[in-house]
């Protein structure tokens, strides 16, 4: 994983669940050597431990410091495709059974939450998908179809109807998802390491994993603090793997994501987000906005933060909370930050088999929350004793994303013109 400047988040401060600082030193022995502490890494973690698996968490930084503590806590079901085109490409019986599972996933983090009493600001009164433009809409009435057909609690709402609801004249229609939600993604991920701790998890901090080599059945792991041994290990580093598995990171194409969120407005938000829906966009470079507990707006999109509090990306920030919400007013900012979001070239999730007893489940194309808790699930069943066929995805080979280079310099020069532009 690699270290960026802080920033981490915004929810880095205002988590109300303890930072996770006492952790203990890394064990010389353990069934299950997990790397990273995120959704991934500390689903799989509480589930193993629940399971009775001995398993040793590898931080490098501090829990949550990667992608889930950046993400922007829309607890969304599915994935950017829709149902129809899920089971055209894994096959009915398979894609079927994905669509149900991650159908489900909100529910899931919600029932965790709820177990372990994480603070997490959750609420439970969904996202919106909002059409930016006539074709957008077309989009959304072809997903409410599919869902709906599929017993989903999904509505399809008119552009009056998406104006009640986020206070914003600015969208054709949307589609209103009741299985989500929101959530400070920091406060989620803190309390899936406090209940992985609890159940028995042993979760170091500030130690890297530098090696992994295999020795008969069982496995070597490097790190900056000795060596441990295990019988399987589980990579959970996401849009942060490095190079530690040789060719795993150029699988992805890593995209940024940047958030700016506002001071609070508690007098000021009448009408804005009233029920707190966390709303995302259609555009090609979509945008997100959210209402947090404290009354902050959090808007984000596709790119990094450019410059300072007078810089590009706050300046692209008022400019768009002025278009959507013209009686806001000028606003003040208290933070930006931006985080990595692994894509695929299919935007399906991965998980590989690297070698005999080392997984790593990947590429969740912006659905961390979900993805992560169920994938960190999968993986526990699998090492309890499960069959591999019974994964939420089918195990795949490790293959190069193709012009992987070339089309990240187009999406970063893309998207930092869509701040410029969009600025004024």
């Amino acid at each position: 994983m690699t270290t960026q400047p802080d920033p981490i988040s915004l929810w880095n401060a205002s988590a109300v669940e303890d930072d996770f600082t006492a952790t203990t030193a890394p064990v010389s022995e353990t069934d299950v050597a997990i790397v990273g502490g995120g959704f991934t890494g500390l689903s799989t973690a509480l589930h193993c431990a629940q399971a009775g698996i001995a398993c040793q968490v590898l931080e490098a930084n501090q829990i949550g410091f990667g992608g889930s503590g950046r993400n922007a806590g829309l607890i969304n079901a599915g994935t950017w495709a829709p149902p129809k085109e899920l089971r055209d490409k894994l096959g009915e019986a398979t894609g079927g059974r994905f669509v149900e599972r991650m159908g489900a996933a909100p529910a899931y983090v919600m029932e965790l939450i709820e177990q372990h009493q994480i603070r997490c600001e959750l609420t439970r009164t969904g996202t919106i998908h909002a059409a930016h433009s006539a074709s957008g809409l077309r989009d959304l009435q072809a997903r409410a179809q599919q869902w709906q057909q599929l017993g989903a609690p999904v509505d399809l709402l008119t552009a009056d109807q998406t104006r009640e609801k986020t206070g914003s004249a600015m969208f054709h229609g949307g589609l209103l998802d009741h299985r989500a939600g929101t959530l400070n993604p920091m406060g989620y991920v803190r309390g899936l390491a406090r209940a992985a701790y609890s159940a028995g998890a042993k979760i170091s901090t500030g130690v890297r994993v530098t090696s992994l080599r295999q020795d008969g059945g069982q496995w070597l792991i490097g790190t900056d603090d000795g060596v441990i041994r295990a019988r399987h290990v589980v990579l959970g580093t996401n849009a942060y793997t490095d190079t530690l598995w040789p060719g795993l990171d150029q699988s992805l194409m890593i995209i940024h994501y940047f958030q700016v969120a506002t001071k609070p407005m508690t007098d000021r938000l009448q009408g804005i987000l009233p029920d707190r829906q966390g709303v995302w966009t259609t555009n090609q470079i979509m945008f997100s906005v959210r209402r947090d507990a404290f009354d902050r707006l959090i808007i984000g999109s596709m790119g990094t933060v450019i410059g300072g509090p007078n810089g590009l990306t706050h300046r692209w920030a008022a400019r768009q909370l002025r278009r959507l919400f013209p009686s806001l007013g000028p606003v003040e900012f208290e933070e930006a930050w931006h985080g990595k979001i692994a894509m695929t070239p299919d935007h399906l999730p991965r998980i590989h088999r690297l070698a005999p007893g080392l997984y790593t489940p990947i590429g969740y194309n912006g659905r961390g929350i979900t993805t992560g808790t169920i994938f960190g699930r999968a993986m526990a069943e699998l090492l309890a004793g499960g069959n591999e066929a019974d994964l939420p995805m089918p195990i795949t080979d490790v293959a190069p994303a193709p012009r992987r280079a070339l089309t990240g310099q187009f999406y970063q020069a893309s998207f930092t013109a869509n701040q410029f532009f969009r600025s004024f």
